[in-house]
């Protein structure tokens, strides 16, 4: 078994205690890379998971209640221990996820805003007061902790997924019931035993590990005490979990989906282009719902630029994340891989040409070439299914009009970028595109300041911002006669 960086707890936290699932079960936990055995976890059953419940819903009025100065000093002491321990979070994330380890240590930086930028969120919740218009009586609008709530988070960003979930339903005043992703749990659990040093009072964060997200979610999501879910992860899940909402009426968040479109105009600076859609594409090896999708070329651009991007493309160095100068880590499984494989071989079938890369690299671990492809028609599958791989397909466009409707010719909306000298051409398509989030001029946009999210079938709600604490709020209005 590797020895990991950290003394990572592997069992659930629930009312404030470590202790073994009720079923004695363990999850393999293992590297990407090469498979082998990172540690096992507990595997946590329905019956777990109502506990955690259960611990929630006694921690809750304590929580809400809490001074909001206490709940701001929780988040911050746990941001200051994250970044304390930045680098042995780093390669604990390349361990159990993949990605090169600058990437992880990115990661750190960026998921541990959300507990600072949730810290100082918390101690300015405000309210609204004033005389009713009609006069006679003074209104009071004041929000309140939605409940307990339960996050459910992915692999792709084993820190930031957490962080930005957990940040604002604590700061909220929110308890919780989290369950990371069964294939990169570490880095969570690591993160919930520093809430735990920094003085986070027992119940408020409780965390079941399960080999099935279902197992755990299903009797919680069927349980009235629960008030709210905040779901990470495919729209195809998201609709599951939207139903199982309904009869609960429960709150919902959810971050969905991606076909983000890459625009370039012929008006672009191409250094800037090149930089631009590298990050957008290869960042996390192309495993993000913000993953630029679709690269859309004005044809007057599209053979220098695709030039460039081929050897760009070429540049990149294929190995183990905690290797030195490696760029593109491991896949997260084989299923993975071989979807990059199939896509490509299906946008190749209708006429696409694969300038380099195409194919899979052989084990150990699950590791895809960096591909360019060119030429690759509108119905390509490859132009309308998320790809989450190292797999840049250009498609060429002649007007503004006809990539703007490319853009939008899918029932996905989270993320695009677009490149142009032009910022009134810039505001006009970004008015035009059918999203959440659009990149100008640049490859990665989320902040912990701004709020992340989609439209269409990207998802509801908002992560981050000053946005992103109402979505745990719930307002309460009153009334008295003066």
């Amino acid at each position: 078994m590797t020895q990991l960086p950290l003394d990572v707890p592997t069992d659930l936290f629930i009312g404030g205690e470590w202790r073994a699932a009720s079923g004695g079960d363990r999850i393999d936990v293992t590297d990407p890379a090469d498979d082998s055995l990172l540690a096992r976890i507990a595997d946590a059953t329905a019956e777990d998971a109502t506990a955690a419940l259960d611990a929630a819903v006694a921690a809750k009025q304590e929580w809400a209640e809490m001074a909001p100065r206490t709940r701001s000093d929780v988040l911050r002491s746990t941001f200051e221990a994250v970044m304390d321990s930045a680098d042995e979070l780093a390669l604990l994330m390349t361990l159990e996820m993949g990605k090169p380890l600058a990437e992880s240590k990115g990661e750190v930086t960026y998921g541990a805003e959300f507990l600072r930028w949730f810290s100082e969120e918390a101690a300015r919740v405000g309210g609204r007061h004033g005389v009713r218009p009609e006069g006679g009586a003074d209104m009071v609008v004041r929000p309140y902790p939605v409940g307990p709530c339960l996050l459910i988070t992915p692999w792709n960003f084993p820190l930031a997924m957490a962080t930005r979930k957990l940040g604002p339903a604590l700061a909220a005043g929110c308890t919780v019931v989290i369950k990371p992703a069964t294939s990169t749990p570490l880095t969570t659990l690591a993160v919930v035993a520093m809430m735990e040093r920094a003085g986070l009072p027992a119940g408020v964060v409780n965390v079941v590990t399960s080999s099935s997200a279902s197992k755990v979610s299903k009797p919680l999501m069927a349980d009235p005490r629960l008030r709210k879910v905040s779901f990470t992860g495919s729209t195809e899940v998201g609709r599951i979990l939207l139903e199982q909402a309904a009869p609960n009426v429960l709150r919902t968040s959810m971050e969905l989906g991606g076909n983000a479109p890459f625009l370039v105009f012929d008006d672009a600076d191409l250094d800037t282009t090149v930089t631009a859609a590298m990050q957008a594409k290869f960042r996390n090896v192309g495993q993000a719902c913000t993953a630029a999708n679709r690269f859309l070329v004005q044809r007057g651009i599209a053979e220098e630029l695709t030039a460039r991007l081929k050897d760009a493309v070429d540049d990149l160095v294929v190995g183990r994340g905690t290797d030195e100068g490696v760029t593109i880590g491991p896949l997260v499984d084989d299923d993975t891989v071989a979807k990059c494989v199939e896509l490509t071989e299906d946008a190749v079938s209708r006429g696409a040409k694969v300038l380099c890369g195409g194919e899979a690299v052989d084990g150990p671990g699950h590791f895809m070439q960096p591909t360019l492809l060119t030429d690759v028609p509108p119905d390509a599958r490859i132009c309308a299914e998320e790809v989450f791989g190292p797999v840049l397909p250009i498609t060429v466009f002649d007007t503004e009009e006809e990539a703007v409707a490319m853009a939008n010719d899918t029932e996905l909306g989270l993320t695009s970028y677009l490149c142009t000298s032009d910022m009134v051409r810039a505001r006009r398509v970004t008015d035009a595109l059918e999203v959440g989030m659009v990149g100008i001029n640049i490859g990665v946009l989320s902040n912990a300041a701004a709020p992340f999210g989609g439209v269409k079938q990207s998802g509801l709600g908002r992560e981050g911002g000053s946005e992103g604490i109402a979505e745990y709020q719930t307002l309460r209005y009153s009334l008295t006669p003066l």
